[in-house]
């Protein structure tokens, strides 16, 4: 072997080869010994050993110790996925006096044993990867972690409950924050209930004392009715644009007393109520429920008449007075922000009802979703808590479908996780509110979590009926008198083998949590990913549950996969503590795994500069070459791969250390 990189001051490389057993994850596949005995016949390996967990103290222990003793220039260690552990290795080659990018790590175990059915076949593959790495090893450089200085504060994207407590947690360390919240008040889904399982608290009571918290904090910015445009830079130095959309009302001059909304010109509401899911009414200057945060009225230019005809009296500009609280001539407004870290809390969507049909949602008047009697229920409804039929009469029966939306391999194949446990939470609040007698038709119960399953438990002794079977139909055709003028529930009783109907006055479906339906315009936007069904990825669903991908940029409730409040909020918690972690730091150690552009191959073509999703190429107009801010790469390596003239590389990928580790992968493959 000739030509590769030496910083053994021209003494021949000596490489350590440290293969583990991983328990019974890798041994129990692949002959450890037999690769053990083969890697040392490789060139300029001086030791190789193998340990049942290399990764545990006396693991790494014994690395140190052999480095010492046996004089090694570079580590090679086959164990696990380097996503887990390759930061650990490292570690120990920097504490033994090793450049720690001399190491490579190889995956013996997602790629070998967990995969290959036959352990020859196992082994011999471990074998020839062992062999492609220790010919890579030798072409690899002494690199060092960049530097960079951090920038405080922290963009929280959401405002739902997930993004109020982690505001409220970084506000409290001191962290300077900015809460960004799409809709015109903070408070997210969750101040659209009643109350909460199993405990039954009152959801405002809970709720509203954080937002308002949230509002008088002073490390806290709230920008409400405003979105995210724009992200660029890198970890520990973003620069976040936000769009302020216009209220019409000046959120600095208002002081809450609503005058302006009893002087409109429409003396009754008579426009739908967004937040109440168009079950209520509210006038074109309104504020969305009365504890919304922050309590600034806004003026919708679709239904005022001042924007429509240029004619209204504006009753609301006389009841403002000199204050001068309203203005028509409000334009969209950029704030530009510079953080830290960024958390994503964009929150979830209820799966929409209408797209299966047979269970009559808009079809029938008295067939609601969950949320939408959430709403009924609540105080601040629309109904002021009263649940009436269209009739405007107590329903005296009351069927409640679970998993509509959920489940099923035609709409959705994950669980929502919160459907059963608020099924149950409104059999009781039906019952406790009509009196009705209350079916839950279900496929199985899952109640997990801590009293959810004596929940279940007293709602039995409450005499809520449940029937197990998935509902085929929900109908208005009456086969007897008992079923006439009433909705008829048609469904499999799975427990006593046959087909009932059941004719009830309300139907209630329990609607699963979906992904945003923007989803896929914010993972373009924040540079992140998304996993089966549109949820935001995780970097690691165990080890790094509230990290993504893009370093600096974390995750926090619902957005991430369907959760219910408490383990939103202890994802909230953590995604604040990652990020508080980031910002307190004066300065952040960057991997040096980035691109490099050798400028005298450039071409000029700039085919990579539009590739680069980080904007971290530009073209150098009088040089007639690409040019790379190395801070804003990330290391993805698609400028590497599509540049034609091979100007473009990236540390640690540079071609002759793929070329080695290719050669010595196919090495006896003929």
């Amino acid at each position: 072997m000739s030509g590769f990189n030496s910083s053994t001051n021209g003494h021949p490389p000596r490489i350590g080869v440290f293969i583990c057993h991983c328990g019974t994850n890798i041994a129990g596949k692949v002959n450890v010994p037999e690769v053990v005995e083969f890697a040392r016949t490789l060139p300029f390996v001086a030791v190789a050993k193998e340990y049942k967990y290399m990764c545990s103290d006396p693991g790494q222990e014994m690395i140190k110790h052999d480095i010492q003793q046996y004089g090694l220039t570079r580590l090679l260690v086959a164990a696990c996925s380097p996503h887990i552990h390759e930061e650990t290795f490292r570690k120990v080659a920097s504490e033994a006096s090793i450049n720690p990018f001399l190491f490579q790590m190889v995956n013996i175990r997602e790629l070998v044993s967990w995969v290959t059915e036959d352990g020859h076949e196992a082994t011999e593959k471990a074998k020839a990867m062992i062999r492609a790495a220790a010919k890579r090893v030798l072409f690899h450089d002494e690199l060092e972690p960049k530097k960079y200085p951090v920038k405080p504060g922290v963009v929280v994207v959401g405002g739902g409950i997930a993004g109020i407590h982690a505001a409220l947690v970084m506000a409290d360390a001191g962290e300077r924050v900015y809460l960004v919240e799409r809709e015109p008040s903070i408070g997210g889904h969750m101040a659209m209930f009643d109350k909460t399982f199993p405990t039954l608290d009152c959801a405002a009571c809970i709720l509203t004392p954080k937002m308002t918290t949230v509002r008088r904090h002073p490390n806290i910015t709230v920008l409400s009715y405003s979105e995210v445009v724009e992200v660029s830079g890198f970890v520990g130095n973003f620069k976040v644009k936000v769009k302020k959309k216009p209220r019409y009302v000046v959120e600095e001059k208002c002081v809450g007393c609503y005058e302006c909304i009893e002087a409109c010109v429409f003396k009754e509401p008579r426009f739908p109520n967004e937040f109440d899911l168009g079950l209520g009414k509210r006038k074109p200057i309104y504020v969305p429920f009365p504890q919304a945060v922050p309590p600034v009225p806004m003026i919708d230019p679709e239904t005022c008449i001042q924007f429509r005809t240029g004619k209204c009296p504006k009753g609301c500009v006389n009841a403002c007075g000199d204050r001068d609280g309203i203005d028509f001539d409000q334009k969209d407004e950029i704030v530009e922000l510079e953080v830290g870290g960024i958390i994503v809390a964009t929150g979830f969507d209820t799966f929409d009802a209408s797209r299966l049909p047979y269970y009559g949602y808009g079809i029938y008047p008295n067939v609601y979703t969950g949320l939408e009697v959430e709403r009924l229920l609540n105080a601040s409804g629309p109904t002021g808590g009263e649940v009436l039929l269209r009739n405007g009469q107590k329903p005296q029966s009351v069927g409640i479908i679970h998993c509509v939306g959920s489940r099923d391999e035609n709409t959705n194949r994950w669980c929502s996780r919160v459907c059963c446990m608020y099924s149950l939470k409104l059999a009781h609040l039906m019952k406790e509110r009509t009196g009705a007698e209350v079916y839950n038709f279900y496929i199985d119960i899952r109640a997990p979590g801590k009293g959810y399953e004596e929940f279940y438990d007293r709602l039995l002794q409450e005499g809520v009926h449940f029937i197990r079977g998935k509902v085929a139909e929900v109908s208005d055709w009456a086969m007897t008198p008992d079923e006439e003028n009433r909705l008829v529930i048609r469904v499999e009783d799975t427990l006593i083998g046959m087909v009932r109907r059941i004719p009830v006055d309300m139907v209630i479906l329990s609607v699963g949590l979906e992904p945003q339906r923007d989803a896929q315009e914010v993972t373009k936007l924040f540079n992140i990913s998304c996993s089966t069904g549109n949820w935001f990825m995780e970097r690691h669903p165990k080890l790094a549950p509230v990290s993504t991908m893009s370093a600096g940029i974390y995750l926090a409730g619902a957005c991430q996969g369907p959760k219910d409040i408490p383990d939103t909020v202890a994802q909230a918690g953590a995604a604040a503590a990652e990020v508080l972690a980031l910002t307190h730091k004066s300065v952040i150690e960057v991997e040096p795994n980035t691109a490099f552009i050798d400028e005298r191959y450039c071409s000029g073509c700039q085919i990579c500069v539009g590739l680069c999703p980080y904007s971290a190429i530009y073209y150098d107009e009088e040089k007639k070459v690409a040019v790379l801010n190395e801070p804003l790469c990330l290391g993805c390596g698609v400028c590497a791969a599509a540049c034609p003239s091979g100007a473009a590389q990236q540390h640690l990928f540079q071609d002759e250390q793929l070329y080695a580790e290719i050669e010595g992968a196919l090495v006896g493959v003929g």
